[in-house]
């Protein structure tokens, strides 16, 4: 399957192609299903980084879909990672259902950064949701003594089984019932940052395009927030 306009883009932007082959699949919750992988020689040729996430080819209807999905638990040693699907209606976690071991699936890595700060803040500050979850927790493991606040958006029943975890450090979190297209979220953050604010502190946003935004926005304009101390990407568009 070719991967059209947007491929060619990526390529432009110097994306590195690869094949993904399927492991084992699982399912781990009626929410939610775990596919692993054998990266096709990607790690080793890229390394990891914490959050790191590759956008997969979908066929949608015979027309080139790409959609974003972080790592989980990628060993460049053995060459497998696994990936988390969130399960709605839609050609990608069609794709996660029906996948099975030796099937196998395009990948291109374009855009995925992140540095671990240092010095290490003296509190992460996150908003997230199911889709960002698998990168919550990555970005907790990569900093394991930094006590976090997150408020975690939810948008069905079951997200709470699967809650950011990961480290020694407190976590405190706080839940989200997802209202007015994030709306609950965006008022939910603007009260309580400010009062979590310090010099050092780091704040991570990843959720909706839209709401991203506009808390990105929020951090920088009104709270003086340093771009060495914020990183913001959205993780879906809201229909």
């Amino acid at each position: 399957m070719g991967h059209g306009w947007q491929g060619a883009v990526l390529k432009l932007m110097r994306g590195k192609d690869f094949t993904f082959t399927v492991r084992s699949n699982e399912r781990i919750s009626e929410r939610l299903h775990r596919l692993c992988f054998d990266d096709g020689g990607m790690l080793q040729e890229t390394g990891v980084h914490p959050t790191m996430w590759v956008r997969l080819w979908f066929d949608n209807g015979g027309r080139p879909h790409q959609r974003a999905y972080t790592l989980v638990d990628p060993d460049p040693v053995t060459g497998a990672f696994s990936m988390d699907f969130v399960l709605h209606p839609g050609c990608a976690s069609d794709w996660a259902r029906a996948a099975r071991p030796g099937d196998t699936i395009e990948a291109t890595v374009q855009g995925s950064q992140f540095s671990v700060p240092d010095p290490a803040p003296s509190r992460l500050l996150v908003v997230g949701d199911a889709a960002s979850r698998p990168a919550i927790d990555s970005l907790l493991d990569a900093m394991p003594l930094t006590p976090a606040v997150i408020w975690y958006e939810t948008s069905h029943p079951r997200d709470d089984e699967h809650a950011p975890r990961g480290g020694a450090a407190s976590r405190e979190l706080i839940p989200v019932p997802r209202r007015d297209g994030g709306g609950s979220l965006v008022e939910a953050v603007h009260e309580a940052l400010p009062q979590q604010l310090d010099d050092a502190a780091y704040v991570w946003i990843a959720c909706d395009t839209a709401t991203t935004r506009g808390l990105a926005a929020f951090a920088r304009k009104q709270l003086g927030v340093p771009r060495e101390r914020l990183h913001a990407l959205g993780y879906w568009r809201a229909a």
